[in-house]
């Protein structure tokens, strides 16, 4: 019984923080709507338009660059000096019992 209402409690809590995200992805769209317009004050609105669409652009291809040499650096997965310190430790193990 109770871990069917925590079960119950965490999936609205589920539902409800991914709602807040499609929310959140509506409001940015609205927000890029508001400086395409406030732009095309200023110039044409298909100008507007692509100098948004192109910043946004160059943002992606930044945000990729770096996630990917964050990716880099962060493989191989495997923790080499804990790997060292196992097999120096099996090597001794190993000496140990030939003696």
């Amino acid at each position: 019984m109770e871990m069917t209402s925590k079960g119950k409690q965490a999936a609205l809590g589920a539902g409800m923080f991914g709602a807040s995200g499609v929310v959140a992805i509506y409001g940015v769209g609205c927000l890029l709507a508001c400086a395409i317009i406030a732009i095309s004050g200023v110039v044409a609105a298909w100008l507007a338009t692509l100098i948004v669409g192109a910043a946004l652009l160059a943002s992606a291809a930044g945000a990729a660059l770096v996630g990917k040499q964050r990716l880099q650096r962060a493989t191989p997965p495997v923790p080499g000096e804990a790997v060292a310190s196992v097999k120096a430790d099996v090597e001794e193990i190993k000496e140990r019992t030939h003696r």
